[in-house]
């Protein structure tokens, strides 16, 4: 199983990024995937979730300006980040299950600052 992360950087608060994890050695459209984030000193906790019927969970932390997609043609999942904030901060992993077992990307770095 690999999952490729892309998209992170630095941005301002307020500002907007878009997170792409494609993925392969799974059964992409029937997986669910799903986006974790850990910020220094802290665990690694989930952002959001969408299952292979496209059923969206997010943390109370994100709700309203993230969202997640799947496009199961290109195997990549994405994260839409809207009005990002300081708190934002993070690396953040893109994840799946395959036979009862996490998997987890490399992670890419998400910078929230002025």
């Amino acid at each position: 199983v690999q999952l490729q992360a892309s998209g992170g950087g630095l941005v301002r608060p307020g500002g907007s990024l878009r997170l792409s994890c494609a993925a392969s050695g799974i059964n992409f459209s029937i997986n669910t995937m799903g986006w974790y984030r850990q910020a220094p000193g802290n665990e690694r906790e989930p952002a959001a979730t969408i299952t292979a019927g496209r059923i969206t969970s997010y943390a109370d932390s994100v709700m309203g300006r993230f969202n997640i997609s799947r496009d199961n043609v290109r195997r990549t999942v994405y994260l839409q980040m809207n009005n990002l904030k300081p708190g934002d901060t993070a690396v953040y992993y893109c994840h799946t299950v395959r036979q009862g077992r996490n998997y987890f990307g490399r992670g890419t770095q998400v910078t929230v600052s002025s």
